[in-house]
């Protein structure tokens, strides 16, 4: 509590009662005349407040506090409570505290997303907080949000923020003694109400400890005893500790006694492992010697493999002259070869001409030869038959001949209509055979339509079946052995079957970071998905092996042998960088940087970008250059986009890294039912085939029947006709006309003769043309036959000097490969010279680290070596009997420390108990001193009070009980005896109440009281003079600031300079902002 400095709260001069006063001038006179000469407070009052969206208002205030006595007067609704509630909430008091709610959010206006309050308290004098920081005001500014949020701003008087921590505003709230939870400095309207109607006794007495702050004063002491309680409990704990440290410390020194036999032994220890250190030098110092020997005779056998080479090249060099010479002469033999062939194909082609000519010419003579003699044979035969006729007497008659005629004319019609009809039937079987076909055609269509859609709905059902099981196991999405394949794996490396265990699925190993992009992604890298990643040929054929027995039938997953790396490679210079869409590589999560290599080798997924929309995708990629280093994209279809190129995705869902396998599964079993539900229509369809089938077969085959008889009836009748026809009959031709076809033919015999006469010269002027032709052609092609026969020793002989040249160069390359070999091995061995070197000089170093000055040493590290093996094992028996020297030596001190340090603690809590004990009990005094202090000095006040209306009461408190009666009767005292609270009128309880409320006013500190309605239940007269009561204790107390909250019009109030009024208007329904307008006792007067 902060230093009292209050004086009496009332001018009485003594206890004893008073009459009541004639009028209210009497009472008023000190407020009249400007009251008490005290100074206003310096430190901790309320100067303005300012509300924004708090409850229902949108704006409160800012308005101004005068330093002593405020009232906040108008209506109910007018927002008299918001500006205590807000008072409490913005200094950083509870929700549950105003009774207006029980969460900040729901001081936040309807509608609003935020609340403000502002409060400036006054920051003046000596006992100003931080006045070189703040000024003389601080500015407490707290925003609350509609989550129940709150933050805080401190701003000094020049409006700089300073902090925004809630520390910082309990620091300021501790030093000016603000207890916004205490009721006697803020007494809100329900507390008020509460404490009014309130008839028990325990909860007065609580009120009177929250007051005065003296349950927290009992609630320190409760947690100091208990404090010392356990205090008490670890100082037993730590005796018996101390007991135990202490036995342990005793068993400790006992070993540590017997450790003195291990020095000897130590010491010669030391000494052979310096001789060790120095011996091993010198080993090495040895081992060094030939190798530099081998390597200076290595090194001299270099010369000779170096004479070796330039020998070969020398051969070389010779053997390339000679080819390149007679490369040379063939390719002059070559350029006279190639001279002839221009006039050899000439030739030829001259020869192929005449040749033609000839044979036509020859063919010609032969039509010409043919064509004569079957005009003789007409000849022969034409004199035969005018001589058959000369000599022939028979006669036939006509009567039969036209009989004959007239029966073949009606066979002749009785065939052509016979034909028609075969036409015709032939026609329908055509058109039967086609609709035959056409039906047997649909029908397998529609056969393999519901074969293909069996096997759809069969994959798409174990398609289900795997996104099922993908549910527990994820690896079944890339296939039904894909979990037995890794088992395998697992085995196989468990076993050291592998150097390095394969990775994969590949697409196990990667995360999308956009679902969306999931079909994109499975169309980029298709296969990939299921491949593996072996670091080596070995691993790969092991895997090989497994996967051939995991997969003995069907499509193997895809082995990729790269070398395992801890770090992905640096693809800045050669990736797409966009910046609206991501490359392959950005958009997946790859925790391997195995994974992330094996995909930009294989797949080249830098360069590959994903743009969601096709339109997009088509204008990035075709329509515009494409970026730089990208050679492709991908949409979210799965299409891929090349420059000039466009090709659609097979597939329109994403199988291997779709998350949502419900949705999968729904949209399969889907699909399934539709396929399935087609099957109906296409049976019927395949039925309605074969009965069209069956129907167009059978007369098909009648057809065929037909067909038969007419073809039987065309042979009878023709049969018939060359019988008619065959008939012998007297010719009746004139011979006279024979005799001149016989003339007309002998004239076609001399006109075909004279042709072929003609024929024969032509054929044999073209024979002659073409044999010339052919001696020519001949005599050209012998002479590019000479040049060629030039030309192939030349190429034997260039070929034995080619073979020459090869083999010169294979035992160049040979010597070369030998001195690179004998090379490598003298690096090799100038490698393990460093590494002995290099190894030399760390033994060195070691050894003078363990002993600085050389040791020249006869024996050998190994038996130096056995000797410390037996001596340690010496040593170790001797501390497996006593243990380590240095640990047992540890292990005392520590033990010894710690003995020491639990007998501190004991010896320290023990006086510290002591003391608290003394302390606790000098306290305890004084507080109950305090206490009844306090107790005397409310009764005072609460006696004095009530005696400025003549009433008597009194005040008892019990302690032991924790409980407060008040009694009090109102007239004179010796009239009746004193009564109980509960049977006193609402105004007198009122009135009464009022008194002790300020009776604990008198004794509690705080820099300012809020009352808010403390007249509701009081008549005129109470209210009158409570009020003068509270205006004679506020002239009293200048140095404390009243702000009293009433729906009762103050205009009543006589004039001072101390009292400022603060008058709240009734807002219009419509109004969001209310008008606060501040005016002194004297303007509100004068209107």
């Amino acid at each position: 509590m902060v230093k009292r400095k209050e004086s009496s709260p009332v001018n009485t001069p003594g206890h004893g009662k008073r009459a009541r006063p004639d009028s209210e001038g009497e009472t008023r006179t000190a407020y009249e005349n400007g009251g008490s000469q005290a100074s206003t407070a310096e430190v901790g009052i309320i100067e303005s407040i300012f509300l924004r969206n708090f409850m229902c208002h949108a704006q409160l205030g800012p308005f101004q506090f005068g330093p002593n006595v405020n009232f906040v007067v108008g209506n109910n609704g007018s927002g008299k409570s918001a500006v205590l509630t807000a008072l409490i909430v913005g200094l950083g008091g509870k929700a549950a505290i105003t009774n207006r709610g029980s969460s900040i959010k729901g001081f936040v206006k309807d509608g609003q997303t935020s609340a403000d309050v502002s409060i400036k308290l006054r920051n003046r004098g000596h006992d100003a907080f931080k006045p070189d920081v703040y000024g003389e005001s601080i500015l407490v500014q707290q925003r609350l949000t509609t989550d129940g949020g709150r933050s805080y701003k401190l701003k000094s008087s020049s409006g700089s923020l300073v902090s925004s921590k809630k520390e910082e505003l309990l620091s300021i709230l501790d030093h000016f003694n603000i207890q916004v939870d205490n009721p006697v400095s803020v007494l809100t309207q329900e507390m008020s109400k509460h404490f009014l109607q309130s008839k028990n006794e325990t909860d007065k007495y609580k009120f009177f400890m929250k007051a005065t702050q003296l349950d927290q004063m009992k609630d320190d002491y409760s947690y100091i005893m208990e404090t010392k309680t356990r205090t008490r409990d670890q100082i037993n704990f730590g005796a018996e500790r101390l007991h135990e440290l202490k036995r342990q410390c005793l068993e400790k020194e006992e070993k540590f006694k017997n450790l003195a036999s291990l020095g000897e032994m130590k010491e010669k220890l030391e000494d052979l492992k310096c001789k060790m250190a120095w011996a091993m030098v010198s080993e090495t110092e040895k081992q060094i010697i030939p190798f530099r020997g081998q390597i200076a005779g290595e090194e001299g056998r270099t010369v000779k493999f170096e004479q070796k080479i330039n020998e070969w090249q020398g051969k070389v060099k010779e053997s390339e002259g000679s080819f390149r010479a007679l490369q040379e002469k063939l390719e002059e033999i070559s350029r006279e070869a190639q001279a002839l062939k221009p006039q050899g194909i000439s030739l030829k082609d001259g020869m192929q001409q005449r040749k033609r000519a000839y044979h036509e010419s020859e063919v010609l003579y032969n039509r010409f030869r043919m064509e004569l003699k079957r005009l003789e044979r007409d000849a022969e035969q034409l004199n035969r038959r005018i001589h058959e006729l000369q000599n022939s007497s028979d006669n036939v008659s006509e009567e039969e001949k036209v009989a004959r005629l007239e029966e073949i004319n009606q066979l002749k019609f009785q065939i052509k209509a016979l034909h028609d009809q075969d036409a015709t039937t032939s026609e329908q079987i055509n058109q039967f055979q086609q609709a035959l076909y056409r039906d047997k055609e649909e029908r397998n269509k529609s056969l393999n339509a519901e074969r293909e859609q069996k096997y759809k709905v069969d994959a798409l059902k174990k398609q289900i079946k795997e996104l099922q099981d993908s549910k527990t196991d994820r690896l079944r999405r890339f296939g039904q052995h894909m979990p037995a394949l890794l088992s395998e794996i697992d085995g196989a490396y468990t076993q050291r079957r592998f150097r390095k265990k394969p990775i994969g699925p590949l697409g196990a190993c990667i995360r999308l970071k956009d679902p969306q992009l999931a079909l994109a992604v499975e169309s980029c890298l298709k296969s990939l998905l299921h491949a593996f990643c072996c670091d080596n040929h070995q691993d790969e054929r092991m895997l090989q092996s497994i996967m051939a027995k995991v997969f003995p039938h069907g499509h193997r997953p895809q082995i990729i042998v790269n070398e395992f790396r801890n770090e992905m490679y640096n693809v800045s210079q050669r990736a797409v960088v966009h910046p609206d869409y991501p490359t392959v590589l950005t958009a997946l999560e790859i925790d391997n940087p195995v994974v992330a290599n094996c995909l930009i080798d294989m797949r080249g997924i830098e360069t590959v970008l994903l743009i969601k929309s096709n339109g997009e995708a088509r204008e990035v990629m075709q329509k515009r250059l494409p970026p730089r280093n990208c050679r492709e994209a991908f949409t979210a279809d799965g299409d891929q986009v090349y420059k000039n190129r466009y090709y659609s995705s097979e597939y329109n869902r994403a199988r291997c890294l779709s998350r949502d396998v419900d949705g999968e599964i729904s949209h399969l079993e889907k699909e399934v039912s539709h396929i399935e539900a087609q099957f109906p229509t296409i049976q019927q369809g395949v039925r309605s085939i074969d009965s069209d089938i069956r129907k167009n077969d059978g007369l098909l085959r009648q057809h065929h029947e037909t067909k038969k008889k007419i073809q039987i009836q065309i042979r009878e009748a023709n049969a018939r006709i060359t019988e008619l026809e065959n008939v012998e009959e007297q010719p009746s031709i004139d011979i006279a006309t024979l005799k001149g076809e016989v003339q007309e033919n002998k004239k076609r015999i001399e006109h075909v003769q004279e042709k072929m006469e003609k024929a024969t010269l032509e054929m044999e002027e073209f024979k002659s043309l073409f044999l010339e032709s052919e001696r020519q052609y001949e005599d050209i092609k012998s002479k590019i036959n000479s040049v060629s026969e030039v030309a192939d020793p030349v190429k034997e002989d260039l070929h034995k000097v080619y073979q020459e040249v090869e083999t010169c160069k294979r035992h160049k390359k040979h010597y070369e490969e030998k001195l690179r070999e004998h090379l490598s091995g003298i690096k090799k061995r100038k490698d393990e010279l460093h590494a002995k070197e290099k190894d030399l000089e760390q033994k060195i170093s070691k050894a003078e680290q363990i002993f600085p000055e050389r040791i020249e040493v006869s024996r050998t590290a190994r038996s130096l070596d056995t000797e410390i093996n037996h001596l340690r094992a010496k040593i170790d028996t001797e501390h497996h009997l006593h243990g380590n020297r240095e640990e047992i030596i540890r292990e005392y001190h520590a033990a010894k420390e710690n003995y020491r340090d639990m007998e501190g603690k004991v010896k320290n809590l023990k006086v510290f108990v002591k003391l608290l004990d003394d302390i606790m009990t000098q306290r305890y005094k004084t507080y109950q001193q305090f206490r009844r202090y306090l107790t005397l000095r409310c009764k005072f006040y609460f006696d004095s009070l009530l005696s400025q209306r003549a009433y008597s009461g009194k005040i008892s408190f019990d302690h032991k009980n924790e409980t407060l009666s008040i009694t009090v009767q109102p007239g004179e005292g010796n009239k009746a005896a004193l009564s109980d609270m509960r049977s006193l009128s609402g105004g007198e309880r009122s009135f009464s109440t009022v008194c002790f409320v300020l009776s604990l006013w008198s004794i509690a500190e705080s820099p300012f009281r809020c009352l808010d309605e403390f007249d509701v239940y009081m008549d005129m007269v109470n209210r009158r003079i409570s009020m003068d009561m509270m205006l004679t204790m506020a002239d009293s107390q200048r140095f404390r600031q009243f702000i009293l909250l009433t729906p009762q019009n103050m205009s009543s109030l006589p004039p001072s300079n101390i009292i400022r009024i603060l008058r709240m208007q009734d807002p219009d329904r419509g109004q969001t902002t209310l008008p606060f307008q501040p005016v002194d006792q004297e303007e509100e007067e004068d209107s």
